[in-house]
């Protein structure tokens, strides 16, 4: 099973598990916050997270940067596990 970890800080960590638009979906298709900052996304929950549109929280965008979860202005890379 594919999953993707990025180190996005505590506040926002919990923010895309508990407040994000995906965060009210079925577990399968939410970020998990696992402390230490850190968030993973199962493929069922990058899919869901790819639906969102740029200006909400959780957007995932995969480009020549890489693959990158955004809050706010500020991106984070995504790690394949």
């Amino acid at each position: 099973m594919n999953e993707w970890i990025a180190e996005v800080g505590p506040e926002n960590a919990e923010l895309l598990a508990t407040r994000s638009r995906t965060a009210v979906l079925a577990r399968e298709y939410r970020p998990e916050d696992l402390g230490d900052g850190r968030i993973r996304y199962s493929k069922a929950a990058l899919g869901a997270s790819r639906e969102l549109s740029e200006e909400e929280e959780g957007a995932i965008t995969d480009d020549a940067e890489g693959l990158r979860v955004w809050v706010g202005d500020d991106a984070y890379d995504l790690e394949e596990l």
